[in-house]
């Protein structure tokens, strides 16, 4: 008997649904075959017109160097390459990711 009041207890009770943060979607992550690559900004570069200088091998030497110098700024690239598959009789464009 008792057994059966818990039940009846739990199927009453609402179910807890974890809260999300904000009201943006979660943003995806690099796939393991995606390779972002890291620029420092090229002296005289602005956001209207970037221009990328010299390449740093990994996001903390990227953010490493800019820090040191005036702009501070960095530029992350991923390259894709736009390909058209059929799928259901329809061409489809999709994007594959470009490896360094």
């Amino acid at each position: 008997m008792e057994a059966t009041q818990q039940k009846a207890a739990e199927q009453s009770l609402p179910q807890q649904v974890p809260a999300r943060s904000g009201g943006r979607k979660a943003r995806k992550g690099r796939g393991p075959e995606e390779t972002a690559r890291f620029f420092l900004a090229k002296e005289g570069s602005s956001p209207q017109k970037p221009e990328l200088g010299e390449e740093a091998q990994t996001e903390s030497d990227a953010l490493i160097k800019a820090f040191q110098q005036k702009a501070g700024v960095i530029y992350v690239v991923t390259a894709f390459r736009a390909e058209a598959e059929i799928q259901g009789g329809s061409p489809v464009l999709v994007k594959r990711p470009l490896t360094k």
